[in-house]
């Protein structure tokens, strides 16, 4: 079997000149795990990282899209590039002061406009107004949100005109009695009064066309601004976005820097790599500084803090394309400890199996196929999905596969009834040929094969089941837990009860035995291991008391596993019939397609068709996925 790869620490002595491009490979080798003191560099000077956080200021003020992941492979920044980033910095810097500028002349213009003309009409001294016998006037600027609020409330105390089409400035008139009434409403609403000259008369035209004018020569400005900056998004783009990349690896390359052990001469860099990536690491390096490095290789048992188990030795896992784009389900689990056997690959075998048997149907299975090349030759991008490409293609093939057993495409089982016809004729001759391969749809005279059809899923779960626990006795005995390795209800006490009831089981449904007393010793024995699981892992490993919470309390606690171990491995068991429940249902809800198609015809019937097999390829695609991992969760990692 196979287990997680080999690592070894190395330590390497860095000059100074060389410690920048030994950082930048191996970040991009990928295969180098740094293990590093921790420490907080945010005092420390980042002079890539001020000019890339400035870089992307300037590429959201052009409104350039960012990058969702490197175009090419990136370098650290030239001498060049440093100079060249400056430029364009200092470019768009003038570039959005100038807009600035032009904004804010604008902004003034507008407002002296709209000042002139709140008073275009007003044809005599304000000094008269001002005196008039029974009528007080104000004039200033309002909020005109609450203009309507501010009518309401004066009612038929007051008038309010407005003066200009935008409502900011008001003209309110009441008689000289209600005035104070008028002066307390306005200002609960924010009236702020004008100072007009005692002589104003209004504003001449030739002003107001002059006020005009140079609004409009605002506007012109900025709009010019902003073709200036379009333009030069467009022709410095590619430049933008390359500085970008390579100072985002500067970046990274400093703040990994900053927490490297150094003399003012030497930096020590150490880290995790797996063992048969080693030697050629070593020899890329000593090639890339010209000889000018010192290292040093140490086995995880030579490393004190791992000794200690105040470090963990980090994990690889060592496969080709089509196990790794598994990989993800394992580690959304957690994450196999270092030595242990390395279970993608059976999760791999498990999921595909499952979801082939839980989701058969040929036509929908080419579907996932297609859609995994898409995604495999990055003709569409899903977001993170793309890297899932291969699990997409397996779980197709899977479901194909059964499709073709159980004479379904599309919904339809018509279409491959020839082929059915064909392959049972190998077998039985022509005469006695009969489709589909494997009849799941439940009718009067299926109903056995129905049952045999469950007896194999609760089969497929035994062997998972089984495999769990034998990885798990492996994994102990190499980690050198010999009391969680024979005992308790994981341990091999717990898998020879397992294993010894269903093949009681079997013996009792299929030839008819009857229990023995050497069922019972043998039971019992293995319960008993169960039971005293915990004081018989303290006498294996040498700790003591060996009833730590006393006798009772051993007592209390093996009666709980007892119950535990007897309910999850029943629960596990049958926990199995779902695989062939859903296969049922998958089935029946294809048939109500077809019938439906059958029974409406034409458009409709082709609607259904189109509309039903989309929602049951999302629908119960996403939900037969979720529960083939349930089973993988519960059912094979408790184990």
């Amino acid at each position: 079997m196979v287990k997680t790869a080999v690592m070894r620490l190395i330590e390497l002595m860095i000059m100074k000149e060389d410690v920048d491009p030994v950082i930048e490979y191996l970040g991009k080798k990928a295969v180098f795990q740094f293990y590093t003191r921790n420490s907080d560099s945010s005092s420390s000077q980042n002079s890539s990282k001020e000019i890339f956080e400035n870089l992307q200021i300037a590429r959201s003020y052009l409104d350039i899209p960012d990058l969702t992941d490197y175009e090419s492979e990136p370098t650290s920044p030239k001498t060049e590039d440093f100079s060249d980033a400056a430029g364009i910095i200092s470019a768009v810097d003038a570039l959005r002061e100038k807009e600035i500028k032009a904004k804010e002349e604008l902004k003034k213009v507008e407002d002296a406009y709209k000042e002139a003309a709140a008073f275009a009409n007003l044809k005599v001294s304000y000094s008269e107004l001002e005196h008039l016998s029974f009528l007080t006037m104000r004039i200033g600027k309002i909020d005109p949100a609450v203009l309507d609020d501010l009518e309401f409330a004066l009612g038929e105390h007051a008038v309010i005109i407005p003066l200009g089409d935008d409502k900011t400035r008001v003209m309110a008139a009441c008689s000289r009695k209600s005035r104070f009434a008028l002066d307390s409403e306005l200002k609960k609403f924010g009236f702020i009064p004008l100072e007009i000259p005692k002589d104003f008369t209004g504003v001449p035209d030739d002003m107001l066309k002059s006020l005009k004018e140079q609004c409009e020569a605002a506007k012109k400005a900025l709009a010019d601004i902003g073709e200036q900056r379009a333009s030069y998004a467009e022709t410095h783009k590619e430049k933008l976005l390359l500085l970008l990349q390579r100072f985002s690896v500067g970046m990274q390359v400093q703040i990994f820097r900053d927490k490297l052990e150094a003399t003012q001469l030497v930096y020590r860099v150490t880290g995790w790599i797996p063992e048969y990536e080693s030697d050629k690491l070593i020899k890329e390096l000593d090639n890339l500084t010209e000889g000018r490095i010192a290292v040093r290789q140490y086995k995880p048992e030579e490393v004190a803090a791992v000794k200690s188990g105040r470090a963990q030795v980090p994990v690889k896992l060592r496969h080709g394309k089509l196990i790794k784009s598994f990989e993800g389900m394992i580690f959304s689990y957690a994450a196999p400890k270092y030595g242990t056997i390395d279970p993608t690959p059976f999760v791999a075998a498990f999921f595909t199996l499952l979801f082939g048997i839980m989701f058969g149907d040929a036509g929908q299975g080419l579907v996932f196929i297609l859609a995994g090349l898409l995604m495999y030759f990055n003709i569409i991008k899903v977001g993170g999905w793309n890297k899932y490409s291969l699990v997409f293609i397996s779980i197709g093939i899977s479901s194909f596969i059964m499709g073709l057993l159980t004479g379904e495409f599309f919904a339809n089982d018509e279409i491959l009834r020839p082929f059915g016809l064909f392959v049972t004729g190998l077998f039985v001759g022509k005469e006695k040929a009969f489709a589909p391969i494997l009849h799941l749809m439940p009718g009067s005279g299926n109903m056995p094969l129905v049952f045999i059809f469950f007896g194999f899923t609760l089969s497929v779960g035994f062997i998972i089941n089984s495999l769990g626990l034998i990885i798990n006795f492996m994994n102990n005995i190499s980690l050198k837990k010999y009391g969680n390795a024979f005992f308790g209800k994981t341990g091999m006490c717990g898998a020879f009860f397992f294993w010894y009831v269903i093949a009681l089981a079997i013996r009792m449904a299929a030839f008819k035995h009857c229990i023995s007393i050497f069922d019972w010793v043998f039971i019992g024995l293995t319960l008993l291991g169960v039971f005293f699981a915990h004081p018989l892992e303290r006498l294996v490993s040498g700790e003591h008391p060996i009833f730590d919470n006393g006798f009772l309390g051993a007592v209390i606690e093996g009666l709980v596993e007892i119950i535990e171990v007897i309910s999850t491995y029943l629960s596990n068991t049958v926990s199995f019939l779902r695989v062939g429940a859903f296969a049922l249902a998958h089935v029946v809800l294809g048939y109500i397609i077809f019938e439906m198609n059958k029974l409406l015809g034409g458009i409709g019937g082709l609607a259904v068709v189109i509309i039903g097999n989309v929602v049951v390829i999302v629908l119960e695609g996403m939900i037969v996925a979720i529960q083939v991992l349930r089973l993988q969760y519960y059912e094979f990692f408790s184990k």
